[in-house]
């Protein structure tokens, strides 16, 4: 009985310790997301053409943010942009960014210039 739950014990932990390792590290996402910062790191930043809001990262849920790059990668959803930027990405690449944005606080949209809502 023992030696059974011992087994037991063993395969919880391992198991545990492979879903740590399959997630991703918020501190390599930290250091990976210079590209990302270029448009999502801007409060009330609006994509030129077409006019869209740019969506905010962080607090989003960490398996929406590896979909979303999934779908540019194998241009499923379309983004020029996106899709060269997810086109460089690894999967571990995209679970460390992953991590590190849905571990950032949601923040409020922010007025851009001018004073209207974006």
């Amino acid at each position: 009985m023992l030696r059974m739950l011992r087994s037991v014990v063993l395969f919880l932990a391992v198991g545990c310790v492979s879903a740590v390792h399959a997630a991703g590290d918020p501190a390599a996402g930290a250091r990976k997301n210079g590209m990302c910062q270029g448009c999502h790191g801007i409060p009330g930043y609006r994509h030129v053409y077409p006019d869209y809001r740019v969506p905010r990262l962080g607090g989003q849920h960490a398996q929406y943010i590896v979909n979303a790059l999934q779908e540019y990668k194998s241009k499923a959803r379309s983004n020029t942009t996106m899709q060269a930027i997810a086109a460089g990405l690894s999967d571990q690449d995209m679970k460390d960014l992953a991590a590190y944005y849905s571990a950032k606080p949601a923040k409020a949209a922010v007025a851009p210039a001018g004073g209207t809502k974006p």
